[in-house]
């Protein structure tokens, strides 16, 4: 998971803004923080599976705050047919970097993915199908039916994450994964969950999808093979308390 991790929190009107890029068929949002080592394999990965497929794309790398070199290693990116920008994000935390990128969109379809690709980037072709199909959201997910691990996380992870589940659930019954970062979207669909979202921390996944379902929106499941990248940013101890605390922020708001 990339970004600083932040507990702050949105206006209801933040996700509300003009679009500010050209529309592509699809547009996936990266958002990183101090990732110049991760990002040219990154980048590679995703331009030469994206040059391939039919759809125009753009890659958006969302800067948030980096004091690395990650905005000039994308400026520096050869992306071929497929556009690669990079834009700055003042506020701290994933969920604000990811805001700002999906907010921007003119887009179709526009999606975030991890900077460190633990999910096949083969994800995006099941994904869009699902998209097409009628979905509102195409989320990756490593605990669904069929999805498996090919390296595991680390035990302390594996036990923050199974309680984070259990906590989630309630607020998104029968989604197995609200945390995979790898989600495809409807823009429009989003967009409009966004306006209504508050939480700008590591629970902003949960408060993402909810808005969506709760506006009559299709989520869909992908399952997919994952791999545990030991360089992740995520903190279980210093990270975990502010995940906890905006679920129970989410419970407060807007109880069930």
């Amino acid at each position: 998971m990339t970004g600083a991790p932040a507990g702050a929190t949105a206006g209801p009107r933040a996700g509300r803004r003009p679009p500010t890029r050209t529309a592509v068929d699809l547009e996936l949002i990266v958002p990183a923080f101090n990732e110049a080592g991760r990002l040219p394999e990154t980048l590679r990965a995703l331009t030469s599976f994206l040059g391939e497929r039919p759809w125009r794309s753009r890659i958006v790398v969302v800067d948030n705050g980096s004091t690395d070199d990650t905005t000039a290693v994308v400026v520096a990116a050869d992306g071929g047919r497929v556009e690669t920008v990079a834009i700055g994000c003042a506020r701290p935390g994933k969920g604000a970097a990811v805001r700002r990128g999906l907010a921007g969109s003119g887009s179709r379809f526009v999606g975030f993915v991890d900077a460190d690709l633990s999910t096949p980037v083969r994800t995006l072709t099941r994904a869009m199908a699902e998209l097409r199909d009628g979905a509102a959201a195409a989320i990756a997910s490593r605990h669904a039916p069929g999805a498996r691990f090919v390296h595991p996380q680390p035990m302390r992870r594996r036990a923050g994450g199974a309680v984070f589940r259990m906590l989630a659930r309630p607020l998104l019954p029968g989604v197995h994964d609200t945390q995979c970062g790898f989600k495809i979207f409807e823009r429009h669909a989003v967009q409009d969950a966004l306006a209504r979202c508050r939480v700008s921390g590591f629970a902003f996944d949960v408060e993402l999808l909810r808005r969506i379902r709760q506006a009559g929106g299709r989520i869909v499941e992908v399952p997919v093979e994952w791999t545990d990248d030991a360089r992740s940013t995520f903190r279980p101890l210093h990270d975990g308390v502010p995940a906890f605390t905006d679920l129970l922020r989410l419970y407060r708001a807007d109880p069930r």
